[in-house]
């Protein structure tokens, strides 16, 4: 494998504000993540894909900002219970806690341009002016609210959205929701309620208009069938006697900000709201949204209709992927089966755990399953086809052959491999544009183990030097357009490996991986060896 040592990262943390450019940046979000525990595999899963098609769209366009928000939300009922049982203020829990996300994204390699936390001065200022202006638009009421509420989603469900589950065995009867499983309680109480239930047909037409707004498409279809029926008002507060950490309602400090309607501003609050006296954001609206399957109703139903009553524009994107289990069952603290990402990362390295989650776990369809033996697997894919290339084609034996073979790139059996390589770049891009970063990753490790198969058989340690000239270019070529093109998914490895090839910091965006885009790579990997 590569030296996997620290390396810089393919893009620079840019600025807030965007005054400098015409070109509005392209702007991303993971979910911001709920700390009443350390982050788990799902979280690092969030962070690496959004990271992925960051560092993506920074290569394909490098004049273009990216702008790439994640970060902690940090108020509700859950956490506030959290830090009672530790014994500590609601705030102190979630500085620690918050640190470990941070901690995690940094480790990753995930390339963030804001880490926002909810419990931040600005964000408090946002939510209030945002509450303000839709209750002057007539679309906040108090009034009584009853309904089935999950302290595990911080949600209220409907009747329809729970299933009441029996008595079996030692399990006693519960009700549970529909959607994630979770126990919830029935509860009445008088909070302040948002008109959801005007922006329903608003939502609909926008959703038919734009059928790959939410990816992957039975979440659309879900969506779409949703909006179908009349949506019900939902409450965007809570008593304070009941959940005290969070947000006042402005102008009522007996009632809290519902966390949910609190976090989701949040995506606003990082890219600078509230904005100029122009009223716009060169970052909005969002061009991606990463999230979990189990949050798509807030994102795609309630995020959309706040954004419609301040005519802001909806989000281009989003991609709700699957869940990580363990032995085919969720991971959760109370079963005891969750994944440390912190101890994977230290056994693997970071380039081998993305790796293995893009590869993986990258269509976003269907839950997939962690699996110890399969990281280590692919950990071993990875050294095989892409280090143990490197280190043939560049082996003492192979270059010093070098100096007297000389031939051209037109001969069997390298055409085959140098077609390949031509075709690469467009082909993952082609794939990362459709959202399925797991066949993009694909196409890069067939070219790569094209390439070592051709180098197998033509075996230019021992054939003529015309053979081993076509080998060694062509070989030398596939793995330096190879190494471009993993710079989002493995970012230490690949940049390891255009050092090592010799290639410059800058010849190395998306449009550098046409083949032959840039000079005598030979030469850099001699130049390279002299200085190692």
């Amino acid at each position: 494998m590569l030296h996997l040592s620290v390396l810089s990262t393919a893009f620079a943390r840019v600025p807030r504000r965007w005054a400098s450019t015409s070109i509005k940046p392209w702007y991303i979000t993971t979910p911001i993540f709920y700390p009443n525990a350390v982050p788990h595999i799902g979280h690092l899963y969030s962070l690496v894909t959004a990271d992925i098609f960051a560092r993506y769209q920074a290569l394909k366009n490098p004049s273009r900002p990216v702008y790439f928000i994640t970060g902690t939300d940090e108020h509700g009922l859950k956490i506030q219970k959290a830090a009672l049982d530790k014994g500590l203020p609601p705030k102190k829990f979630c500085d620690e806690l918050s640190q470990q996300f941070r901690r995690l994204a940094n480790e990753a390699d995930v390339n963030y341009t804001r880490f926002i936390r909810t419990s931040e001065e600005a964000h408090y200022t946002s939510v209030e002016l945002i509450w303000r202006q839709l209750d002057q638009l007539g679309l906040i009421y108090k009034g009584s609210y009853s309904g089935w509420y999950s302290i595990t989603d911080e949600c209220f469900y409907t009747e329809g959205q729970v299933v009441h589950v029996p008595e079996d065995g030692n399990t006693p009867a519960r009700t549970v929701s529909k959607e994630t499983g979770a126990i919830v309680e029935y509860s009445c109480e008088t909070n302040y309620m948002f008109r959801l239930s005007h922006f329903r047909e608003a939502l609909l037409e926008h959703y038919i208009s734009n059928p790959s707004s939410v990816v992957p498409q039975s979440h659309y279809a879900h969506l779409v069938s949703i909006l179908q029926s009349p949506l019900e008002d939902i409450s965007i507060s809570r008593p304070r006697s009941r959940l005290s950490w969070g947000i006042p309602v402005p102008n009522d400090p007996e009632h809290t900000v519902y966390v949910w309607f609190d976090a989701l501003i949040s995506y606003l609050t990082g890219i600078g709201y509230p904005w100029p006296d122009s009223g716009t954001s060169e970052g909005w609206p969002v061009d991606m949204q990463i999230i979990g399957k189990d949050i798509v109703r807030f994102h795609s139903i309630y995020l959309p209709a706040v954004l419609l009553a301040l005519k802001l524009p909806l989000q281009c994107r989003i991609l709700a992927h699957a869940h990580w289990t363990s032995s085919q069952k969720k991971m959760s603290k109370s079963l005891g089966n969750t994944t440390d990402p912190f101890q994977a990362i230290e056994e693997f390295g970071i380039d081998s755990v993305r790796y293995y989650l893009a590869k993986v776990g990258g269509r976003f369809q269907d839950d997939v399953d962690w699996s110890h033996v399969q990281v280590a697997k692919h950990d071993k894919e990875l050294q095989t086809i892409l280090g143990n290339l490197f280190m043939r084609i560049t082996s003492p034996a192979i270059t010093a052959r070098m100096a007297i073979a000389h031939s051209s790139l037109n001969e069997d059996p390298f055409v085959p491999l140098l077609d390949a390589t031509k075709e690469l770049p467009p082909l993952v891009a082609s794939h990362m544009d459709k959202v399925n970063i797991a066949d993009a990753l694909e196409a890069v490790v067939y070219v790569l183990k094209l390439a070592n198969k051709c180098l197998t058989e033509a075996a230019p340690w021992k054939s003529s030097p015309e053979v081993a000239r076509v080998s060694y270019d062509s070989c030398l070529e596939a793995l330096r357009v190879s190494g471009i093109c993993l710079q989002p998914f493995i970012p230490r490895v690949a940049t390891e490996l255009l050092n090592a090839l010799g290639v410059s910091t800058v010849e190395r965006s998306w449009s550098h991986g046409r083949t032959g885009s840039v000079g005598d790579v030979a030469a850099g990997v001699r130049l390279f060896r002299s200085k190692s």
